[in-house]
C-alpha cells in the first residue's frame, strides 16, 4: 500500500464508518443520554467487530461467512434485543440534574456496551463481502503480507474511532442544553426512542 492509497484508504474507511445504521444510531442514542465517555465503549466494541471482518477478507474467508449465516442470523437478532432492551431501560430511567447521569456499575456497562458494539457489528456478514470488494482499490491482495494487513487494520481502527467518536461527541452536546429534570427525562425518553429504532432496524434488516 502506498502512502496515497493509505491516506485515500483511511478516509473512506472513515466516511464508511460514520454512514447511518444501527450502529450510529446506538451510539447518538447513548450519548445523548450518558455522554461520550460512557459510549466509548461501544463503538470501540463495534470497530473490533468492523476489524474482525476486515482480518477475514484479508485471509479470503468469504465463504466461511456465508457457512456460518444462521450464526449471524442469530447473533443479529440477540444485539437487536438487547438495543430494544437498552431503549427501555433508558426511557424508564431516573434523572438528575445534579448527577447529570442515571446510577450505574461503570465496569459492568463499560463491558456490555462493548459486547453489545461487536454484537451491531458482527451481526452481518455482509461486511466482509464489502471488504472483500473494498480492499482490491488499495492494495494487491494476491502479495498481502503480514505486515500489510497490520497496516490496513491499524488505519482501519484509527478512522473508525475517529469518525464514531465525532459523532458521539456532537450528540452529547445536546446534553448541555437540558437545564430541568423534566427536560433530562425527555432527553432520556427520545434517545430511548432512537435505540428501540436501532433495534427494530438490526433485527428488520435483510
Amino acid at each position: 500500500m502506498t502512502l496515497e492509497s493509505a491516506i485515500t484508504f483511511f478516509i473512506a474507511i472513515f466516511i464508511f464508518g460514520i454512514t447511518p445504521g444501527p450502529g450510529v444510531f446506538a451510539i447518538i442514542a447513548k450519548s445523548i443520554s450518558h455522554g461520550v465517555m460512557k459510549t466509548v465503549p461501544l463503538y470501540a466494541g463495534m470497530t473490533c467487530g468492523d476489524i474482525m471482518y476486515l482480518v477475514m477478507a484479508c485471509f479470503g474467508l468469504a465463504a466461511i461467512a456465508q457457512q456460518w449465516e444462521m450464526v449471524f442470523i442469530a447473533i443479529r437478532y440477540i444485539g437487536a434485543a438487547y438495543l430494544l432492551y437498552l431503549g427501555w431501560k433508558m426511557w424508564t430511567a431516573p434523572v438528575s440534574i445534579e448527577s447529570g447521569q442515571v446510577t450505574e456499575n461503570t465496569r459492568k456497562q463499560g463491558w456490555g456496551a462493548a459486547l453489545q458494539g461487536f454484537l451491531i457489528s458482527s451481526s452481518n456478514p455482509k461486511v466482509v463481502l464489502f471488504y472483500i470488494a473494498f480492499l482490491p482499490t488499495f492494495m494487491d491482495v494476491t502479495v498481502l503480507q503480514g505486515h500489510d494487513i497490520v497496516l490496513a487494520a491499524l488505519l482501519a481502527f484509527v478512522a473508525l474511532m475517529l469518525g464514531l467518536t465525532l459523532i458521539s461527541y456532537s450528540a452529547a452536546q445536546a446534553r448541555r442544553l437540558m437545564k430541568s429534570d423534566r427536560a433530562m427525562k425527555r432527553m432520556n425518553q427520545g434517545a430511548g426512542s432512537i435505540m428501540v429504532g436501532a433495534g427494530a432496524f438490526l433485527a428488520l434488516r435483510g
